[in-house]
């Protein structure tokens, strides 16, 4: 699956990315530029091996660099895409310092969660 990145992540995370399984139990994928993945790894391997061991094998394990091409699409390998289950599409959605990449259905009902509600008292938590 080729996949176009839009323009404004390009800006942001560059040409070339890490792309990644998601870290959150849902099925979609982080996409990290390559500082960002550097400094990901930085703090992972300053960690203890025997807290770190998990983190590193579901992270490392099937993480793909990719590089976008000069019509801005990435080429996932077919481990990550059968990962996010993007046989039918995929929605990119930027979230600060990364990227994630979504089948669309998952992302419609993983959205459904993040109301405005939980995210004032979010929100209001952090004092702002």
């Amino acid at each position: 699956l080729r996949m176009f990145i839009p323009s404004k992540f390009r800006e942001e995370l560059g040409e070339k990315l890490m792309v990644c399984r998601g870290l959150d139990g849902k099925p979609c994928l982080f996409v990290y530029s390559m500082e960002a993945w550097n400094v990901l790894d930085e703090k992972i391997q300053s960690m203890p091996m025997a807290k770190s061991i998990k983190l590193q094998r579901f992270i490392y394990a099937g993480a793909a660099e990719v590089e976008c091409d000069g019509q801005g699409r990435i080429l996932l390998p077919a481990n990550l895409r059968a990962y996010a289950n993007l046989e039918s599409g995929a929605t990119v959605v930027g979230m600060s310092r990364r990227a994630e990449i979504w089948n669309p259905d998952s992302w419609n009902e993983e959205s459904k969660e993040c109301t405005a509600e939980s995210a004032f008292n979010l929100m209001e938590e952090l004092g702002i």
